[in-house]
């Protein structure tokens, strides 16, 4: 089965044509029982040049040759104007290969005819919607998507584009609203993503200042999942609030839970904090280095076990100005962890250069470079592999939340 997945999914027009052609001699047997008013001659014509064309087509397909593919779905329409699927077929090709306004003049005569069936109709009007969506019409695609959703609000993948499309265009409201539809209507469990775009409308509210309103969708968020991305906001916010003792607490069941997002929370709580108020602005970072004091001075078991937390104190101590520091922390860990990671050793190496240790130095680059892997970027997606230097909650490419993976780039 997994070896038939990959080969259904990259001839997916090709499968799609095949099943239109069964449709077809499915219509025609159809046809042929009810007794249709054109002569037996003249339907088994018909019938047998349609054949011959979706032959044709999908050997097209499977070559990879859309053009001469929709050259023979046009011929198939020439001879028999009334075969629906043959204009299905067609739109979606005009559509895959990048002709939209085709695609969308013929989903649009199909949704305008009287002769339709309903179903015929709503499949015509989620063709539409696609159509509009992948030529970038986002307005048009939002308005086609939710007359579909007028008619039949059961659409699982019309739902999941209109979450979709507000979450890139940043509309939280809107994009809440249709994740709780979909949790309805699906069988996956939506709450982790909805306590995600809750997180993202409460910052809208921190960063103008309005911490209030902010705080209420923050603890909306907390109701559905206590995601990181909540975890991290409410930290920003007890900075805010001068709750340094809850501050401590939350980084540190952050850190136990979560260590690989250690440098994450310094990246995210460090964020140029945006506003008028220059004495909050200046309590928030006297706040948040005594925070990174207290991360410094932890002692716990089971952090210094993590590599990513060992190298989040690391860059901070060198951030700080504090070298001889960051050298015997992480040489520390080089002592116990002799099979430490490429990173860890770049960093060790640039710290002793730093310290004009260059005899060892030299030393740790020569054994470095012998078993130097390829560099990659810093973050990827464990969903769909999407390679970034950028942090992100959401993968731009396949659109799920919290698949950030971490590899330290040296």
């Amino acid at each position: 089965m997994e070896a038939i997945l990959p080969w259904i999914q990259e001839h997916l027009l090709a499968v799609v044509a095949i099943l239109i052609t069964i449709v077809l001699v499915y219509h025609y047997l159809i046809e042929k029982e009810t007794g249709a008013k054109l002569s037996k001659r003249y339907r088994n014509s018909i019938f047998e040049a349609q054949s011959k064309i979706f032959l044709n087509a999908t050997q097209y397909l499977i070559s990879g040759n859309k053009d001469l593919a929709i050259k023979e779905f046009l011929s198939a329409v020439d001879i028999n104007r009334e075969t629906i699927e043959t204009y299905f077929a067609l739109g979606g090709l005009f559509r895959s290969n990048g002709e939209i306004e085709k695609a969308i003049s013929i989903h649009r005569s199909l949704i305008a005819r009287e002769n339709i069936s309903e179903s015929h109709r709503l499949r015509a009007l989620k063709e539409l919607a696609l159509d509009f969506d992948k030529g970038g019409f986002i307005d048009k695609a939002i308005e086609t998507y939710r007359d579909v959703l007028k008619i039949n609000r059961d659409q699982f993948e019309v739902i999941q584009a209109l979450c979709r499309i507000y979450e890139d265009i940043e509309d939280w409201d809107q994009a809440y609203n249709y994740r709780i539809m979909l949790s309805k209507v699906g069988h996956n469990n939506q709450a982790e993503t909805i306590s995600h775009i809750l997180v993202q409308k409460a910052k809208q509210y921190f960063e103008k200042g309005d911490f209030k309103k902010c705080e209420e969708d923050l603890e909306d968020a907390f109701r559905f999942a206590p995601s990181v991305s909540a975890k991290i906001l409410r930290l920003k916010l007890f900075l805010v609030s001068g709750d340094l003792e809850q501050a401590k607490y939350l980084l540190l069941e952050i850190l136990k839970e979560h260590p690989m997002y250690a440098s994450f929370v310094f990246v995210s709580i460090g964020e140029d904090f945006k506003t008028s108020n220059e004495a909050l602005k200046k309590d928030y970072q006297a706040r948040l280095e005594v925070l990174r004091k207290y991360f410094l001075d932890l002692d716990d078991k089971d952090l210094t076990t993590s590599a990513s937390v060992v190298l989040s104190k690391v860059r901070l101590l060198k951030e700080a100005g504090m070298i001889n520091e960051a050298f015997e922390l992480l040489k520390g860990w080089m002592d116990t962890n002799k099979n430490s990671s490429e990173v860890m050793k770049v960093e060790y190496i640039k710290l002793l250069i730093e310290l004009q240790k260059k005899d060892e130095a030299l030393t740790q680059t020569r054994g470095l470079l012998d078993n130097l892997h390829q560099t990659l970027a810093k973050h990827y997606c464990r969903q769909c592999g999407y390679n970034s230097d950028s942090l992100f909650w959401r993968c731009p490419q396949c659109h799920e939340w919290e698949t950030i993976q971490f590899r330290w780039k040296v």
